[in-house]
C-alpha cells in the first residue's frame, strides 16, 4: 500500500502539495493527472526517494521494489537487447558474480538462483520488449549511440518493463511511440499485476490502462475511482455548479454540436464517421470537466481557399535516393479531414514532409493551389523557434502591423501571459515551448494543416483545447498522432500507410487495434517458435510453469471483467425494475428519475466497455495460449 498523509511538497519556494491525503492498494493503476508544472514529475521523484516531503509522510512498504522510465540516456556502445536486460538488475547481479565465483557450494547457489529467475528466458523476454515498441530485429544487436533520443527513450521505457517490481512509474511513455508501438504497451500494461503510476496526455492510452486517477490541481491531490472519462464525468458533476462555469460549457456545447450538425450530412460515407459522431455528441457530455481551463483558442477562418488545395500524382517519395513510398496519389480538398496509420518508418512522416515542401519528390508530381496556405506542425518544430526572442515578438514579425494588445490577447488563449509573452523562451519547457509552436502556425490563418504528433509534450488540459478546435477548422487538415481520441474526433478519413503504399484504410480506429494487436500475436508467435530449442524434462516444467505464469494475468483480467459485467448486468435489472415503478413519472419524483435513467445510462455505457475489453482479453487469452 502507498500512503500519503498531510503531504506537503515545495520546489523552488512554489508549492507543489499542501495537506495531501492519498491511499493506494497493491495492484492499483492510477493516472496521475494536473497541468504542466503542478507537480507531477516532484511527486514521482518524491516516490522514487529523490525528494523528501517539507510535511507530513509518504509510506511505500520496504521490500516493494520500484521500477521507473528514465527520461534520458548518455550513448554508449552496449548493444540495445543488453541494454535492456541490464534493467533485470537481480539477474544481473547474479550473473556478474557467477562469472568470478570459485566456490562451488556458492556457485549451486547461484544456479539455483538463475533457475528462480528463469534466467533461461530473460533474452526471449527482453527481445520480445524490443519488438513490441517497435524495434526491429536487426536493431537488437545496435549499440545505444547508433539511435536517436527518442528511440533511446524507447529503449529506457523497454528496461523499465524489463525490471521485475512492485510498483512501476512511467512519466509519459507514449510521447515517443507511435500509434502501434502504444497498443502494444497498452496491452503489456492491462497484464501487469503490480501498481502502476501512471503520468500521460494520452486520454484512450489512460482509460485503457488505469482505473484511478489522481489529480493534481491548485495545490491539492484529488483521487477519483475509475478511468479519465470517468474522472470527468464526476469532475463535471462538481463544476457544472458553479455559474460561470455553466455559461462557459453552455458556449462549449454550443460549438460542438453545431459541428455535430454539419457533419452529420456526411454520417452514412464509413463506420469511422457513425463513430466519431458518437464520440462528438459524448464530448458534449464531459465539457464541464474542462471549463476551467486555461486554453481556449480557434483557427480563424482561412482568407481564400483553392480546390484542390495540393495534389500528388504518380509521385514516388523517400529522401537520399531511398524510396519509402510508390504511386502515391493523392488530392486534399477543402475540408477533407485525413489521419495516417502505419507503423513507425511506414512513411508516414515522409509522406507529411513531400506534402509540406520539405523533402523534393524522387519522381511524379507534386501541385499546390494558387492560395494555399500552409501549416505545418513537424515532431522537431520545437528546435525552429527563436529561444532568444519573446513569445510576443516572433508573432510580430510574421504581423508587422497587428496591435501590441491583439498579439497579447492570442498568445493568453495558449496560456502564455504576463513574462511569458514578453520574455525570452530559452527556458520554457518542452510543453510551453510546443504551445508556442503551436500558436505561431494558428497564428498565421493555415487553409491546410499538416500535423505531426502535434500533443507530443503537451498536457490533457491542452490536448483537449487542440481537439475543440480542430473540431472548428474550416480548411483541410491531415494529421499523424498516436492519440487516438483526437483522431477520432477530427478526422473523417483513414490513410493506412504499409508496405510502401498510402491506401485508404475502410475501418475505423477499433479495427486497426484489433488487427495490430493481432498481427503483433502473430508475430510473437513467430519468433518464439523460431527460437525453440530441444530441451530436457526440467526445461520443459520450467517452460510450463512459465507459460502459466504469462498466461495468469490475462485470465485475471478475463475473470475480473466477468465479474464487472455481472455487476453491471444485476445493476440493470435493479434499475430497469426501479424504472417500472409508475408512481416515479408523477412530477414529484423528477429528480429521482432522471437521477436513475442517469445511472441506467452510465451502467450500459460502462457494460459494453466491459464486454468489448472482455473480447479484446479473451481473444489475446486464446491467441497467446494457441
Amino acid at each position: 500500500m502507498i500512503e500519503f498523509e498531510q503531504l506537503s511538497l515545495l520546489r523552488g519556494g512554489k508549492t507543489l502539495l499542501e495537506s495531501a491525503d492519498l491511499r493506494l492498494h497493491d495492484g492499483d493503476h492510477v493516472a496521475l493527472i494536473g497541468a504542466n508544472g503542478s507537480g507531477k514529475s516532484s511527486l514521482f521523484a518524491l516516490l522514487r526517494g529523490k525528494l523528501e516531503p517539507d510535511r507530513g509522510s509518504v509510506r511505500i512498504p520496504k521490500q516493494w521494489r520500484i521500477a521507473h522510465m528514465a527520461q534520458e540516456v548518455s550513448a554508449s556502445d552496449r548493444p540495445a537487447v543488453d541494454y535492456v536486460i541490464d534493467g533485470h538488475t537481480e539477474f544481473r547481479q547474479v550473473e556478474t558474480e557467477l562469472a568470478t565465483c570459485r566456490n562451488d557450494m556458492r556457485l549451486a547457489e547461484l544456479h539455483g538462483q538463475l533457475d528462480a529467475l528463469n534466467a533461461y528466458a530473460i533474452p526471449s523476454q527482453a527481445e520480445q520488449l524490443l519488438l513490441g515498441l517497435g524495434f526491429k530485429q536487426s536493431q537488437l544487436s545496435t549499440p545505444v549511440r547508433d539511435f536517436s533520443g527518442g528511440w533511446r527513450i524507447r529503449l529506457n521505457l523497454a528496461q523499465a518493463l524489463m525490471r521485475p517490481s512492485d510498483l512501476l512509474l512511467l512519466d509519459e511513455p507514449t510521447n515517443h511511440l507511435d500509434m502501434d508501438a502504444t497498443l502494444w504497451l497498452e496491452q503489456w500494461l492491462q497484464a501487469y499485476s503490480g501498481t502502476l503510476m501512471l503520468i500521460s496526455h494520452d486520454r484512450d492510452f489512460i482509460d485503457a490502462t488505469c482505473n484511478q486517477v489522481a489529480h493534481l490541481s491548485n495545490h491539492t491531490l484529488t483521487h477519483y475511482r475509475g478511468n479519465y472519462s470517468a474522472f470527468e464525468r464526476q469532475r463535471a458533476e462538481k463544476l457544472a455548479q458553479q455559474q460561470s462555469a455553466f455559461e462557459k460549457q453552455q458556449a462549449e456545447i454550443a460549438h460542438m454540436e453545431n459541428f455535430i450538425r454539419r457533419f452529420k450530412a456526411k454520417a452514412t460515407k464509413a463506420r469511422q464517421a457513425q463513430s466519431r459522431i458518437k464520440a462528438l455528441e459524448r464530448m458534449t457530455e464531459i465539457a464541464p470537466a474542462h471549463v476551467d481551463s486555461p486554453f481556449s483558442f480557434r483557427f480563424p477562418v482561412p482568407e481564400k481557399m483553392s480546390d484542390p488545395l495540393l495534389t500528388l500524382s504518380q509521385a514516388e517519395l523517400g529522401y537520399d535516393g531511398k524510396t519509402i513510398l510508390r504511386n502515391i496519389k493523392l488530392s486534399v480538398h477543402p475540408g477533407s479531414r485525413i489521419g495516417l496509420l502505419g507503423a513507425n518508418g511506414a512513411g508516414k512522416s515522409t509522406l507529411l514532409k513531400t506534402l509540406g515542401g520539405v523533402l523534393p519528390l524522387l519522381s511524379g508530381k507534386r501541385t499546390q493551389g494558387e492560395h494555399l496556405a500552409l501549416g505545418y506542425f513537424s515532431q522537431h518544430q520545437l528546435e525552429t523557434l527563436d529561444l532568444d526572442a519573446s513569445p510576443a515578438t516572433q508573432l510580430q514579425r510574421l504581423a508587422p502591423k497587428a496591435r501590441e494588445q491583439e498579439i497579447l490577447n492570442f498568445l493568453g488563449s495558449f496560456n502564455i501571459r504576463g513574462d511569458m509573452a514578453s520574455g525570452s523562451c530559452r527556458f520554457f519547457s518542452g510543453g510551453e515551448k510546443a504551445r508556442l509552436a503551436l500558436a505561431i502556425i494558428v497564428w498565421q490563418k493555415p487553409n491546410l494543416l499538416l500535423l505531426d504528433e502535434p500533443t507530443n509534450h503537451l498536457d490533457l488540459e491542452m490536448c483537449q483545447a487542440l481537439t475543440v478546435a480542430l473540431q472548428g477548422f474550416d480548411g483541410a487538415l491531415i494529421v499523424v498522432s498516436h492519440d487516438r481520441h483526437l483522431l477520432r474526433n477530427t478526422v473523417d478519413d483513414l490513410l493506412l500507410v504499409n508496405d510502401g503504399k498510402a491506401e485508404a484504410y475502410d475501418g475505423d480506429l477499433d479495427d486497426y487495434r484489433r488487427w495490430i494487436l493481432s498481427r503483433a500475436s502473430e508475430q510473437s508467435s513467430n519468433t518464439a517458435a523460431q527460437q525453440e530449442k530441444p530441451q530436457d524434462k526440467k526445461r520443459a516444467r520450467q517452460d510450463a510453469a512459465a507459460e502459466r505464469a504469462r498466461l495468469a494475468p490475462l485470465r485475471k483480467q478475463v475473470k475480473a471483467l466477468e465479474a464487472t459485467m455481472d455487476k453491471a448486468n444485476q445493476r440493470l435489472s435493479e434499475l430497469e425494475e426501479a424504472l417500472a415503478d409508475t408512481a416515479l413519472y408523477e412530477p414529484a419524483n423528477k429528480a429521482q428519475l432522471q437521477t436513475l435513467l442517469r445511472e441506467q445510462g452510465d451502467t450500459r455505457q460502462a457494460l459494453e466497455a466491459a464486454e468489448e475489453e472482455w473480447l479484446s482479453a479473451q481473444e489475446a487469452l486464446e491467441q497467446a495460449g494457441s
